[in-house]
């Protein structure tokens, strides 16, 4: 999320301050998926909404500098500048050469998955909110985000999966309650759904707040990273995760390295 106490950050060291500590994690990975929470975009158009951000279009430069290939805009922050906000955002990602996951014009748009390939080994990313999207209204032939339930997302890995078995599929969720420590049982039902439909990892955020991981169906399930790059007054929300995920043919390895943010800038704790 780059507003906010953030921007204030940003404009007194510089976006690539904020990166600085990862950077070199950013840029070794074949991918590396980002949730931004905030749109990049210069018009303003907000939301009616409590909480409304906006980052400059300018840094996406430096966001692919940094090392991020993919951003999901599958969240509930992504129209808080409206519907020209959206696709300014989408737009100047794709500028900058970052992938934007969980957008599209028609739902069926917005549900398919972004591939990627390394190796011979095909990579599959879904992104989807789980949570309901305040005064905002999705028509086909506009721009707008994946909000479609487990129900439908299963549905969709599961024809996909049908057609490329050997593909490893990554569900990035925003759901949850804000700031609760655990899960809820509606989480684990939809995780369970998601992880039988044949998920290989399934990675959480909007909570704002690290929650458990689990193994579901040979499926790892990260219910919520925490914060990132976010300005939390709350000891809880200066914390957060950052995984790295990687895939053979044997299976799946998870490294989740612990983060404290200092001044909305993450820093990977040394032990």
């Amino acid at each position: 999320m780059l507003d906010r106490g953030v921007r204030q950050q940003i404009e007194r060291n510089g976006i690539d301050y904020i990166f600085s500590e990862v950077k070199d994690s950013f840029i070794a990975a074949d991918a590396t998926v980002i949730n931004l929470e905030c749109p990049l975009t210069d018009v303003e158009d907000p939301a009616e909404k409590i909480f409304v951000f906006k980052a400059d279009e300018a840094w996406a430069t430096s966001l692919k500098q940094n090392g991020i290939t993919h951003a999901s805009l599958a969240n509930n922050h992504s129209y808080d500048q409206g519907r020209i906000g959206m696709e300014h955002t989408a737009n100047t990602l794709k500028k900058n050469g970052i992938i934007a996951t969980g957008v599209g014009h028609s739902d069926r748009e917005r549900i398919k998955p972004v591939e990627f390939s390394k190796n011979g080994l095909k990579t599959a990313i879904f992104s989807s909110v789980l949570l309901p999207l305040d005064k905002w209204v999705q028509t086909d032939g506009m721009v707008g985000i994946c909000n479609a339930d487990a129900d439908e997302l299963a549905k969709a890995i599961t024809v996909y999966k049908k057609r490329n078995p050997e593909s490893k599929i990554i569900v990035s969720l925003h759901w949850g309650i804000e700031y609760m420590n655990k899960p809820t049982g509606k989480q684990k039902r939809d995780a369970t759904l998601l992880a039988k439909a044949g998920a290989d990892i399934i990675i959480g955020h909007h909570p704002h707040v690290v929650q458990q991981v689990e193994e579901i169906n040979k499926c790892t399930v990260i219910y919520s990273l925490g914060n990132f790059v976010f300005d939390s007054k709350r000891e809880e929300g200066q914390k957060g995760q950052m995984a790295k995920v990687t895939f053979n043919k044997k299976g799946t390895r998870l490294k989740l390295y612990d983060v404290d943010i200092v001044k909305c800038r993450p820093e990977i704790r040394r032990y």
